[in-house]
Parts: structure tokens; sequence; C-alpha cells
């Protein structure tokens, strides 16, 4: 028998390079706009104090833009907001920074750039700006973290009867490191995650594991997209929300496990 996870999403965030926010986007995945391909415009993320917001790399402000976004859609307020943050690799150039810095005469390491190279920095900068007081989970899983991080906040819903967020972003690397990971812009997409229907979800969603080929976008940009940047590969789900229709979307995990998810509009 297989087993699947159940919930209902409420609120949808999502920037990356041609994609701004989830009503443009939903435009985009629908085929009502065509998809272009420009650089990813970060925000500056207004609900930090100044010295954060002064030391905030850009996989903060990413999580905090798309976050922001599918909180305020599902109507809801952060603090009390159960989250899991899911990365493939972290603040790319502080990785890049503090390596430089290792290889130099000088060696000592700035505390900012210091507290921002833990993995978890990014939920911290969360907390601070949105006073969330709940547990978090920060997960990295290289390719497979948006898959990782579905499945951990579907698990928290299911087991725990309670809302979750769901945040995986990707950044890149500088030279010389983008050569071997060579993720070419910034992109984030966070999902709100309920136990039940209300007046504000979008879609139900049943998630199994499955040994079929993932889905992959007609518009060859899309699919470009989609393989290029980690967390995109979560793209193929939204399409299926913003389709409202009754769908059946397989999303790339492991080598030979992918994520069949049964999407319902509500």
């Amino acid at each position: 028998m297989t087993t699947q996870l159940t919930a209902y999403i409420e609120g949808i965030g999502i920037l990356g390079p041609g994609l701004t926010n989830w009503p443009s986007t939903r435009e985009i995945l629908t085929g009502e706009q065509p998809y272009l391909s420009l650089k990813t415009v970060i925000p500056t993320p207004e609900l930090l104090p100044a010295a954060e917001r002064r030391r905030a790399s850009d996989i903060v402000k990413l999580t905090l833009a798309t976050s922001l976004e599918a909180i305020a859609a599902a109507g809801l307020e952060a603090a009390s907001l159960p989250s899991v943050f899911s990365f493939s690799n972290g603040d790319g150039l502080n990785c890049h920074t503090i390596c430089e810095m290792l290889a130099s005469d000088d060696r000592q390491i700035s505390p900012t750039r210091f507290h921002n190279s833990v993995h978890n920095a990014a939920a911290g900068y969360w907390s601070i700006a949105t006073g969330a007081m709940a547990s978090s989970s920060v997960l990295c899983a290289f390719d497979a973290s948006f898959g990782a991080g579905l499945l951990d906040a579907m698990t928290q819903v299911v087991v725990e009867g309670s809302r979750c967020i769901l945040m995986a972003s990707d950044t890149p690397y500088p030279e010389p490191m983008f050569s071997l990971r060579s993720i070419p812009d910034n992109l984030g997409i966070a999902l709100v995650l309920a136990p039940q229907a209300s007046p504000q979800t979008i879609a139900q969603i049943k998630v199994s594991i499955t040994h079929d080929d993932a889905c992959k976008f007609q518009d060859a940009a899309l699919e470009s997209l989609r393989m290029a940047i980690p967390a995109a590969r979560g793209l193929p789900l939204l399409q299926a929300i913003a389709q409202r229709k009754n769908r059946r979307v397989v999303l790339d995990y492991l080598d030979n496990t992918r994520l069949a998810i049964e999407v319902s509009p509500c």
C-alpha cells in the first residue's frame, strides 16, 4: 500500500528570474503570459531592524520575500507558524568570501561573516523579522532539497495537525565554485500548508513516493530554469495549482525515487 501525505495549500510566494510574485507567475505557468528570464531583483527586508537589514545576505532577503508573500496570501500571522527551510547549498557568497579570507594572509573572519555562515542563519533572521517563536527545521539535500523540504513540512502538518510554512530557496556561488555548482540566479518558493481546508485554501495536495519520471515543461526556457536551480524543481507543482485542474505531477527528488503529487483545486 502506498502511503500518502495530505495537506491544503493556503498561500504561495515565489521570486526568481522573470518570476516576481505568485500572481504574475501564475499567468506565466498557465500560458497567459510568455516567460522571459530576467535577473532576480530581491527587495529590501523592511521588517528587519536596521542593523540586521545591513547584514542580511541574499538568501535571507529572498526567504523573507517569498515567505511574507505566502503568509499575506493566507491571511495569517507568522509568529505562530512552524517553519521548514530547505536550501541546496545555503549562502554561496558568504561561503566564497570566508574561503577567500582563509586563503589570504589575514585570516581573521568578521563576526558578521561567521554568524551568517551557519546553515540556519536565514531561520534566525526570519524569527527576528516576524517574531516567530514556533519550531523550525533547516534542511539541505543538494538537488533534492525542494522535495525533502516538502516531505518534512507535509509530515509536520499531518503528525502535528497544525499549519506549517515551507521555504525553499537557492542562491548562486561566485567563481571559482560556480564552475562546479552553477546555479545561475536566486530563486525561492514558499508554501503555507494546513491540515484542513479553510476559506483561504487554494488546493489540496496528496504526496506519495513513485519511480515514475519527473514532469518536464514544454516551454524550453521554463524547463531550463527547472533544471538549473534546485528550488525550481517545485515549479511543476505550482503550474498544476495555477491551472486549477485535477492533476498528477511528479517532481524530481532522489536519483531513483520521485514525488507523485495529486493536486485538486479548492
